[in-house]
């Protein structure tokens, strides 16, 4: 008889980064992180994951904070959304990234969930979740691409085999600020872009982000680049609270009077990975904000879309998002 209880683990709990890391090189493949633990505690109750250690970063409190550090800020990979949510520093500088905090799940889970968590989360796809052996699990077929699949929350751009999207409410504005993730193991330290943090299906299709075992996020840097900046950011959701996003946009602009000298627009829950539309950003250069601009925006963005059987209404909804962020 299948029992309801979560299958055995040991619990570890190091105090320091330095012996978290070590355990994660102990344990390898066999070890699961821990983060705020709301991810963590829906695979392990429905049995999709059953790691036999569990590495709970608790009480790894120098991985908390936000710091001022040159004209940029770190943030620790355990601070939790609502500290980023909250912070005066974020909301006078980096305002994109506090907007984008505040909009993940509800109040009780930002107070514990964590901006590493959120990033580093895998995919919400509900056949790969429900233990159905997909591309992404291990298998050989995508049943989400299925004409008749449950794939309204699923990609509209850049699949390759697998169809999900990321689920992270913040990375697309970690991208938009050209952030850095710091990423530390027994062989040291990394520093990669946070648009080449998130994995593309192509390279990897059973990886969400480029951690691989013994790794550990330590540290999210933002350069004074975009600091100040004009930001927009917008959600959209069934739901106002709960909910992760059937589409989002995280915008930057650099102005120069009236035109816009640079542009960073990211959206989110439209492919694997934060979408960077680059092409609009080129586009937009030495242009005003103005209702003609927005419109030739929005339509570029749209170029490339595949939606599948039950998502089309997501190009509608990419479209109309970079109309908004252009427009302020």
């Amino acid at each position: 008889m299948l029992s309801d209880a979560i299958t055995g683990f040991e619990l570890l709990q190091p105090a320091t980064v330095e012996d978290a890391i070590d355990l994660l090189d102990r344990y390898g493949r066999e070890a699961w992180v821990l983060a705020g633990g709301y991810d963590s505690l829906d695979w392990f109750k429905d049995r999709v994951k059953q790691p036999p250690v569990v590495i709970d970063l608790e009480g790894v409190r120098e991985l908390r904070g936000i710091r001022s550090v040159g004209g940029g800020i770190e943030i620790g990979a355990m601070t939790t959304l609502t500290a980023l949510e909250r912070s005066d520093t974020l909301r006078s500088r980096f305002s994109l990234l506090a907007e984008a905090a505040a909009n993940v799940a509800s109040p009780q889970i930002r107070h514990a969930a964590s901006i590493g968590g959120n990033v580093a989360q895998d995919t919400r796809c509900w056949y790969y979740r429900y233990g159905v052996a997909c591309y992404r699990a291990g298998g050989n077929t995508c049943y989400a691409a299925a004409p008749e699949a449950m794939n309204r929350e699923h990609a509209v751009f850049g699949a390759s085999r697998c169809v999900a999207v990321s689920p992270s409410d913040t990375a697309p504005a970690l991208v938009a600020l050209d952030a850095e993730m710091v990423i530390r193991n027994t062989r040291g330290e990394r520093t990669i872009a946070a648009a080449d943090f998130f994995m593309p299906p192509s390279i990897d299709i059973q990886r969400m982000t480029i951690l691989e075992p013994g790794d550990l996020l330590t540290t999210i840097r933002l350069p004074e680049t975009w600091a100040s900046a004009d930001f927009y950011f917008e959600k959209v959701a069934d739901r106002q609270s709960w909910d992760f996003a059937l589409a989002s946009i995280a915008a930057a602009f650099r102005m120069d009077g009236p035109t816009i000298a640079e542009a960073r627009i990211v959206g989110g829950a439209v492919q694997c990975v934060p979408r960077r539309f680059a092409g609009v950003e080129r586009m937009l250069r030495g242009e005003s904000r103005t209702a003609a601009i927005a419109e030739q925006a929005g339509t570029l963005a749209t170029r490339g879309a595949e939606p599948l059987g039950r998502n089309e209404y997501k190009v509608v909804l990419v479209e109309n998002l970079v109309k908004r962020a252009v427009l302020g």
